[in-house]
């Protein structure tokens, strides 16, 4: 069996303590380039996070991401059962455009407000009707949370899933500290946030695809 070879494991543990809070069955990808290695995953809500660290790595492999949470924690070596044909999802071009910054304080606002609102229609529904939680949910994520403008003028929608991507990742970096700065970026028809400790992709809604493969798609 290959060993992981990643170098980086308080940072790949940070990303796959996040992520399998949020999804406790999720896989995650690992690609290495040039001594580093990025680990990509797919959330519950439509949008792919990854995060750059250091080592070598496997070079293109999927496995369980609690179960390479698991090796790192233990101190292991081992890379975990591949489960490649779990990977169903394509990935953004490898190169992107920056649009506008963005403050992260602004983005952990966007990301709390809309917890809120989700939270008060738990409670009390809409004008006193009860309304389906997860219809609420889809909502929000769906929500336009903030439109920046390409410098050929064409407008860039930053979706809220995005925005709860890099929140519920901790891409921003710890709470109390510096505010971070993010970027929204382009990449073909992908729009993403790129945060300090990661970045989300999302493609636009006309474009999403997801196409079951026996091996991993060309990403």
């Amino acid at each position: 069996m290959s060993g992981h070879g990643l170098l980086g494991v308080p940072d790949a543990g940070a990303f796959l303590a996040r992520l399998t809070r949020l999804d406790p069955g999720a896989p995650v990808r690992l690609r290495s380039t040039g001594g580093r290695t990025a680990l990509w995953a797919h959330l519950p809500w439509d949008v792919l996070v990854t995060r750059e660290v250091a080592g070598p790595g496997p070079g293109d492999a999927t496995v369980s991401a609690a179960g390479l949470l698991a090796v790192l924690a233990a101190g292991g070596e081992e890379l975990p059962e591949r489960r490649d044909t779990q990977w169903r999802w394509p990935l953004p071009p490898a190169r992107s455009t920056a649009v506008e910054s963005i403050s992260g304080t602004e983005l952990a606002q966007l990301a709390a407000a809309a917890a809120g609102t989700l939270r008060e229609i738990a409670a009390g529904g809409v004008a006193g009707r009860v309304v389906g939680q997860r219809a609420v949910r889809d909502a929000l994520l769906d929500h336009v949370a903030l439109v920046v403008t390409h410098e050929r003028g064409e407008p860039v929608q930053v979706s809220q899933r995005l925005v709860q991507a890099v929140a519920r990742m901790g891409f921003l970096g710890p709470r109390g500290g510096e505010p971070a700065e993010a970027r929204v970026r382009t990449a073909g028809h992908w729009v993403g946030i790129s945060a300090p400790y990661g970045v989300a992709w999302r493609q636009s809604a006309h474009k999403l695809t997801v196409t079951p493969m026996p091996t991993h798609p060309n990403g």
